[in-house]
Formats: structure tokens, sequence, C-alpha cells
């Protein structure tokens, strides 16, 4: 059965998803799984949609980046071995930045190749690793065709007044401008909103993609206008450990009085602050909302209140506000953000269902409710899939 491999590459973990072609595209997998741990001891573990499960050691040896290589190569044998009846007709990749070039899925090539491989320093953490399994994909399977699919692509129907910042023309043409992620899951999103909220699919709206990397996006006539996120993946929201937005004179501040460099700033940024930052405690929401500690409420009110204040930003670069949707992992799982969120912006016309919060329903507003507040899981792996289907004409 030919399907398509669906691949996400972080710095230690190997994602992966294939979706059957025949007799159409599936909306989910048949087989799903991950290798985490690369760069240690890695480990295989893995699904099918019939509820088999797997798990197993990786023998890899050398640094992070030939382990990662050979996780890859492994994993084709394993597939081999152990759903032969998959059989990969094509693989579609993540690609966090697509810089102001690619504003759709493209095929990939060693010229494309290339060019996002430019983009490195707009996105050192995500960037490399991305695009790590497509050059050995041309070099295990050279007869299979690949898809590129942008987390930044979504966001490039944002008017041009929401990509610039404030800054001298020539760093702006140089490519320091707001670009905005998570855009696999916002285009999903907004293909699936007429079946949940109908005609207000089309209006004015603001999409949360809350989890352990939060982002918002204001939406109008199903394209984006506006976003939290920006130049990079750490702006807008507090997260699990980043920072989210901050005056940069706070970075200033820091180099010039405690002396800290690039390195150090990055590991503060991404990886020590947020909400682990804020608590002391954890970056886990659901650890945090069972803590009776003071910083533990302290992150979560910051959570909630940076949220609220960012939704009365989007709804005016929105021109209103008929629909608010939740996704990703807190934003479809706590019911107790959902309500904190909306309380906080009950002015905007906003009031939920307890009860159909509680039980994480479709909808949850209320009927006196003058928006629709839904909650709409993402499907990113199914996104990407899609997109590889429609390039290729498969």
């Amino acid at each position: 059965m030919k399907s398509i491999l669906v691949l996400n590459a972080g710095s230690s973990s190997l994602k992966f998803a294939l979706f059957p072609l025949e007799p159409t595209l599936a909306e989910h997998p048949a087989l799903s799984g991950q290798i985490e741990g690369i760069g240690a001891t890695p480990q295989l573990s893995a699904k099918t949609s019939a509820g088999a499960r797997f798990k197993e050691d990786v023998a890899v040896t050398g640094d992070q980046t030939a382990q990662h290589q050979q996780s890859l190569s492994y994993l084709f044998k394993w597939l081999a071995a152990n759903a032969p009846e998959l059989k990969i007709a094509a693989a579609g990749h993540r690609i966090v930045h697509g810089g102001e070039r690619y504003h759709a899925p493209e095929k990939l090539d060693k010229s494309v190749l290339s060019y996002l491989e430019t983009l490195i320093p707009l996105a050192p953490l995500h960037q490399p690793h991305n695009l790590r399994p497509i050059s050995s994909i041309f070099g295990l399977l050279p007869d299979v065709p690949q898809v590129g699919c942008f987390d930044t692509a979504f966001h490039r129907s944002n008017p041009e007044v929401a990509q610039i910042y404030g800054l001298p023309a020539a760093l702006t043409q140089g490519g320091i401008k707001s670009y905005g992620f998570h855009g696999l899951s916002y285009d999903y999103i907004v293909r699936a909103l007429p079946e949940v909220i109908g005609d207000k699919a089309r209006k004015p709206l603001v999409i949360a993609h809350l989890g352990n990397g939060a982002s918002m996006a204001a939406v109008r006539d199903g394209h984006g206008v506006a976003t939290t996120m920006g130049f990079s993946t750490i702006n807008g929201l507090i997260m699990g450990t980043r920072a989210g937005s901050i005056d940069p004179g706070v970075l200033l501040y820091l180099i010039d009085q405690k002396g800290m460099d690039y390195k150090s700033l990055t590991q503060l940024l991404y990886k020590e602050s947020g909400l682990l930052g804020v608590s002391g405690e954890s970056q886990d929401m659901r650890v945090l909302l069972a803590s009776s500690k003071p910083e533990a409420r302290q992150a979560v009110d910051l959570f909630c209140y940076r949220i609220a204040r960012e939704l009365g930003s989007l709804a005016a670069a929105a021109g209103g506000l008929e629909a608010l949707v939740f996704t990703g992992g807190i934003g479809e799982h706590s019911a107790v953000i959902r309500e904190r969120v909306c309380a906080l912006s009950a002015w905007l016309g906003i009031d939920i269902d307890a009860a159909a919060n509680a039980e994480d329903k479709l909808r949850i507003d209320s009927p006196k409710s003058r928006v629709a507040v839904a909650v709409v899981p993402t499907n990113e792996e199914g996104m990407i899939a899609r997109y590889t289907a429609e390039v290729l004409n498969l």
C-alpha cells in the first residue's frame, strides 16, 4: 500500500508517521512513533492504528549528527521489517523556517535545501535538525520525492505592517522581521473550522495554539493577519521554558551588568524561563495546576494574563472577534486554562458553558456568548501528509 512518510526531526528525536494513500489519503496514520534520546541512548517506540505497540533500543554510535543519520537508516530497515505493506511513496517534512521565499509547501531538491540551510541562523535550535533527514533520504532513498512544509508559510499573508519592526530599513531588508511559527497547526485548524463553527470560520477570529510552545494568530477570511511569535520562537506568550515577549532593555542590562553572552542568553531565554522559570518547579501545566506553591500559581496567572492580553491585541488586528479557538496540548486538554482565559476576556462578549468546557466539547460557548468558542484538536502530521499529496499530485 503506497504511503506518505511524515518526518519531524528535533535535536534529539525523530518523529514519524505513515499515512496510507489508497484509496485516498488517510486522515490518520496507520503507523506512528518516534526515535528519542538521539545523542545518548536512542529508543524507538511506535504504535499502529489497530493498537499494536512496539519499543526497542536503537543501536547507533558516534556524535549526535552521526546518530541522527544512523537512526533514520535504522528506521527505514525497521519499517521494512515491521510494516512491509506500507510502501513509502513520498516523504513530507516539517521545516520550521521557509524564509521569505517559500509561502507554500515545496518539492525538495538540493538547490532548495541549499537555500533552507542559509536560514539556519534564523532558527538555529530547529532548522538544522529539520533539514538533516532530507539530505539523508537523498542518499538512502533517492527515488522517493520529498516535500518541505514550513511553519512560517501560513503567516506570509500577514500585511507588511504586521511583519516589520521599528528598525532601520536596511536591517528589515536583511531579513529581520516577524515570520511567525506554528503555521502548520493554524492551517489545519482553519481548514477544519467550517464544520465546527459554520460561517464564522470566514469571520475575524483568533486561534490559540497552547502547548509547551505557545502562540496565537489572528485570522480573517481564512488567512492570517497577525501572530504573537515573531522573528524567533521565543516571542509572544510565555511557554514551558521560553520567556516570551521581553523588553529588549532587559537583555542589554544582562549583557552589560551581568556579563551574559550569546550562549548564556540563549540558555536563559529558551531553556530556563517561561513556566519553569517563574514557578521554579515545572514546565508542565498539569503539575503547576496541582501545586499549592504561590510561585506555581503566579506562573499560571501570568500564562493566562498574557493570553488574554494578546487576545485583545489580535482582535484589533483582525478587525473584530467572532470566534476564539483553542488547540495544542494545553488548549485541547486544560478546561481550567480555557475557563480562566475566557473569564479574563468576557469584555469581548465571551461566555462559556461550564459543562461543555469540562468535557472538552468541540463547542464550549454558552447560548448568550456573542463569540463562538471552540476546542479543535490540531493535526500537524496530517497537514504535512495532505500538503505532500497535493504538491506531488498523489
